[in-house]
């Protein structure tokens, strides 16, 4: 199987390849690149291992199977640690509704079980709908580092070069992006999405 271990092998080429090629060797390295990084957003949120390592493994095999329609607008890390922590919510949403079934079997009332649900499957489309929005309303220059460095994966160093300013200035454009998305995006869930954009900031 060919290996695509190298630098040149960006995450935008190895989806490339997955998308059009269902290139099982690009998915390979891009499962190794992640898989650590991502299980443990899940075992820190989750009391099993094991079931962190199910939630994982579920991840990466809905991406592989909707691979030839997969466009990501964030980079791959932000996506995965995305779709992770909203597999967690729906994890512990079961697990919670889960409880109060037993303990009103256990009680005989097991009619008081039958509530609907947080609308756990809705999250994800409605959350991301929001987050673009909330991205289109900063300042113009502010949106254009968030960009770079959520949609196009660049690091600060690489967004100061190309934008001809410090470093400094690109992580003040960052904390704003952020401070402002939170105050758009007022809602429990939206601290797994902000957690997400915080943790790859290379």
């Amino acid at each position: 199987m060919k290996k695509y271990n190298s630098r040149e092998w960006t995450d935008e080429l190895l989806l490339e390849l997955i998308r059009k090629n269902n290139d099982r060797a690009a998915f390979s390295e891009l499962y190794t690149r992640y898989w650590d990084k991502i299980f443990m957003l899940a075992a820190n949120a989750l009391e099993s291992p094991e079931v962190a390592e199910e939630c994982v493994q579920d991840i990466f095999f809905s991406l592989w199977n909707r691979r030839s329609t997969l466009h990501l607008k964030y980079s791959v890390y932000t996506y995965l640690a995305v779709a992770v922590k909203y597999r967690v919510i729906n994890i512990l949403d079961k697990a919670h509704r889960e409880r109060k079934r037993m303990a009103a079997i256990n009680q005989g009332d097991i009619f008081d079980t039958l509530t609907p649900s947080a609308e756990v499957l809705l999250l994800e489309k409605e959350l991301f709908a929001r987050l673009e929005s909330s991205v289109a309303l900063l300042p113009e220059k502010c949106q254009l580092v968030f960009r770079m460095s959520r949609e196009e994966g660049k690091n600060r160093k690489q967004i100061a070069a190309i934008l001809n300013i410090s470093e400094k200035t690109v992580d003040n454009h960052l904390n704003k992006a952020l401070k402002d998305i939170g105050k758009n995006l007022s809602g429990t869930p939206v601290i797994f999405i902000l957690s997400a954009l915080l943790e790859h900031r290379g």
